[in-house]
């Protein structure tokens, strides 16, 4: 199916299964579930593990084995319904989107099997040890660039606006091929992409929003044209070489020249966002929490640790999505084919019979053998994600290089000397600060 044809799809259901318990009130767009969801999740859990949200028009599971069952049974749930947006898709956006030229296909998350495996071959390849190891020291050098400009403004800064946005937009750039000089205008295109399909824009910003995403398309397909003409050493490159080699997908091995456009297209989206946000949210977990912070600094070897115990604990991506193929039952509760189903990471990472108390942020949790890495956060199965990899060594390095440079490190209060507040982007799905106020001792 072509990735331009987003709507809410016409088989799904938009009522609530027979006998499913119903939540009529709750929304994970509310701003008290925004602020803070954990123990909003958790107290649905412990209320009903599966239940129907009527202001979502989902099936909402809430535990860990059966989001584990979900994932490990995609003929059964399927991955089609996750990049559409949540809500109808307004018209004067789907307008935009009809545009004769805009026709990627699904090529990653949403595709089914079997092309999904078939492609995967190829996409994981980007994501392969050496490819990483390529961009490691890109990946410390930039990040110290970073940082090293972010501590000559003063002794205060929005880590947001000096590190934590420009940095893994910038890995997935140069991991892909694009050039550095066309950065500034690829975000710009990229910006609220999480609104487009996760949110609840109005119809003007839905309607600017896929604009924006007709504009990066073309930007995507007179890119790989460049490059199907001049090689280089990145991922664009190797996907091409790829096609040349097998590039007819019918034999169940190949991979299309339109499908290499769009692997391009969808990585570049999908490939810093919730990165950005994991910056920020193990700042948030560490730094009021003055004796881990301590103990990183001394020995930064734990900065792994620290990054797994943020997964699970204040997770960059809270829930995900699946759409039932056939008539099952999960968790007691029978589903009617077409079901629509919101996963509820939030609620699975701070399972108490999983995860020993499960509310308090540890960055030794793993190493005790408490399982920090237990989570959920990427997935599990077929679908599990590409760029684990590369988000989990992007954060690592970032709090290597603060807690080696700003031992001092905190975050800023309000002028009035109360914590500072924290804002989220409106979506059901990604979740970390619109800004991150820090200081350090000059």
């Amino acid at each position: 199916m072509s990735s331009n044809s987003y709507h809410a799809a016409p088989d799904t259901i938009a009522a609530p299964p027979p006998g499913c318990p119903m939540h009529a009130t709750w929304s994970p767009l509310a701003d008290d579930y925004l602020a803070d969801p954990y123990p909003i999740a958790a107290a649905l859990r412990d209320e009903h593990p599966v239940f129907y949200a009527e202001q979502l028009g989902h099936v909402v599971v809430t535990k860990m084995e059966d989001i584990e069952h979900v994932f490990m049974n995609p003929d059964i749930f399927a991955s089609t319904n996750v990049q559409d947006p949540i809500f109808p898709l307004a018209p004067e956006a789907g307008a935009v989107l009809s545009a004769d030229d805009f026709d990627p296909v699904a090529v990653m998350s949403n595709r089914p099997e079997p092309d999904h495996a078939r492609i995967r071959v190829f996409t994981r390849q980007g994501f392969s040890n050496r490819r990483l190891k390529a961009l490691e020291d890109y990946m410390r050098d930039r990040a110290t660039a970073l940082l090293d400009d972010m501590v000559a403004s003063g002794n205060s800064a929005d880590y947001v606006a000096a590190l934590a946005f420009p940095l893994p937009a910038e890995i997935v750039f140069r991991l892909i091929g694009f050039p550095e000089a066309d950065d500034r205008m690829i975000k710009s295109w990229c910006g609220n992409r999480k609104a487009f399909s996760w949110g609840k824009p109005t119809a003007a910003e839905q309607t600017q929003i896929a604009e924006g995403m007709l504009e990066y398309w073309r930007y995507c397909r007179d890119f790989v044209a460049q490059r199907r003409d001049e090689r280089h050493d990145d991922f664009t490159s190797e996907l091409l070489n790829a096609h040349d080699a097998d590039p007819d997908p019918a034999n169940g091995t190949g991979i299309s020249y339109r499908e290499v456009e769009s692997v391009v297209y969808g990585i570049s989206f999908a490939g810093h966002d919730p990165v950005t946000a994991l910056l920020c949210n193990t700042l948030r977990c560490l730094l009021p929490r003055r004796e881990q912070w301590e103990a990183l600094c001394a020995d930064t070897s734990l900065a792994a640790a620290a990054v797994e115990e943020t997964l699970r604990f204040e997770s960059s991506q809270i829930s995900w999505r699946r759409v039932t193929t056939q008539a099952t039952t999960l968790g007691g509760v029978d589903l009617p084919a077409g079901t629509k189903l919101m996963l509820n990471f939030a609620s699975a990472n701070h399972q108490p019979d999983l995860f020993e108390d499960p509310g308090t942020f540890d960055i030794n949790r793993g190493l005790k053998g408490g399982g920090a890495s237990r989570h959920i956060s990427f997935g599990k199965g077929i679908h599990f994600c590409l760029g684990a990899g590369l988000s989990r060594m992007e954060a690592r390095i970032a709090l290597e290089l603060l807690a080696q440079r700003l031992p001092s490190l905190r975050l800023a209060q309000n002028p009035d000397g109360s914590e500072q507040d924290f804002s989220f982007f409106p979506n059901i799905t990604f979740r970390g600060p619109d800004a991150l106020h820090l200081e350090w001792n000059e």
